[in-house]
């Protein structure tokens, strides 16, 4: 793609400032001077930003006295709706909504949107995660008008189903488009009526399930931490119809909810030795249980197998490194902004999930390149 003039980079920078009401009707923006220091740029690429803007109706410059943003115009009404916003608890603590989400923000600005991050429109500024925060950005959104809301529902909270729902009631009676990111917001198999776009969580759970059992493993276990999102059972489920086919039995204990930093947790886990490989329902809470397992003295995959969900960046760095299922976070930014656009131009439009292939990527800790017997 060919790369934007500066000067384009930097109007298109304030424009969405604007819209976001960092600078309200009729307030001053920086001075050309401080412009030039903020952007690094020459003041003749920063006059041509601002004559851009001046000529869309956005701004007043006055002699003297500086540069003010105008009220009550059409080019400032849409600029204001020319703006998406995220929704994204988990934010500051999952790798892959921030992934989705950064892929996101190019591509809403190659259509010509800003995007809002919480209350702000740079990444990181806002980072309450809290249900009230969220209620509280809601009504927010609504009162600026935004033309759509990427939604990726709370999880490891208690009554997270209850509260995900009325988030999203919230902005669908007040007309504000919805695409949920990465996960529904209720329990699998059922589906809400707004727009999903995600990895096919029971295809990924199937692979890295049969997978083990063409290695020879027999007696599979998975584990969660409690109250995880629904993406997780519909992994459990690609597990199960995995070792159904293959004729496996399930043993009673072969769904272990708990934490796997909990010393005591991870010792139940091995304590009979009958396991010979662990399912992790994601990256994070594999890594932490490869630690408890090393501190217990367990080697892995010499002794047990591991493998996990997501292929965060650090899978490559654990000890062994992490077999584990790609999330292919670029393509599900692309759908879901397509999704968004089609929904904002057709708001009738049948309710869709779009749900991509998984890739498994092999590593040490399944065994795979252990050498084999005889």
């Amino acid at each position: 793609m060919t790369k934007q003039p500066k000067h384009r980079e930097i109007s298109w920078q304030l424009r969405a400032e604007i819209a976001s009401g960092r600078y309200a009707a009729g307030a001053r923006l920086p001075s050309e001077p401080q412009l030039v220091k903020k952007y690094g740029v020459s003041r003749p690429t920063v006059a041509r930003a601002l004559l851009d803007l001046a000529n869309e109706g956005l701004i007043d410059r006055r002699a003297g006295s500086g540069t003010y943003v105008r009220a009550n115009t059409p080019a400032a009404a849409m600029a204001s709706t020319r703006q998406l916003a995220l929704l994204i608890p988990g934010l500051g603590s999952t790798e892959i909504l921030e992934l989705i989400c950064g892929e996101l923000a190019s591509l809403v600005r190659a259509h010509d949107y800003s995007l809002l991050w919480g209350r702000s429109i740079h990444p990181g500024q806002d980072t309450d995660a809290s249900l009230k925060h969220a209620e509280e950005l809601c009504r927010n959104f609504i009162e600026r008008k935004v033309s759509g809301v990427f939604f990726a529902p709370y999880e490891l909270v208690s009554e997270q189903e209850s509260a995900n729902r009325r988030l999203a009631e919230l902005l669908h009676k007040a007309g504000t488009p919805v695409v949920l990111v990465d996960r529904d917001l209720q329990s699998f198999p059922q589906r809400s009526h707004f727009d999903l776009v995600g990895v096919d969580n029971v295809a990924g759970g199937y692979l890295l399930a049969e997978h083990l059992i063409k290695l020879g493993c027999r007696n599979i276990r998975f584990v969660v931490r409690p109250m995880s999102a629904p993406t997780v059972e519909a992994r459990i489920a690609g597990v199960r119809e995995a070792l159904v086919r293959h004729r496996l039995e399930m043993n009673p204990g072969w769904l272990c909810v708990g934490d796997p930093a909990d010393p005591k947790f991870a010792r139940s886990l091995i304590a009979a030795r009958q396991a010979d490989a662990f399912i992790c329902h994601n990256d994070y809470t594999a890594a932490r249980l490869l630690r408890s397992f090393e501190a217990a003295g367990l080697r892995v995959p010499h002794d047990v197998r591991v493998v996990g969900f997501d292929d965060v960046k650090y899978a490559t760095l654990l000890s062994p490194p992490l077999t584990t299922v790609h999330q292919p976070c670029r393509d599900i930014a692309v759908i879901a902004l397509r999704l968004m656009l089609d929904r904002i131009a057709e708001p009738t439009l049948p309710v869709r999930s779009v749900a991509l292939a998984p890739r498994l990527v092999l590593r040490e800790s399944c065994g795979a390149y252990l050498p084999r017997s005889g």
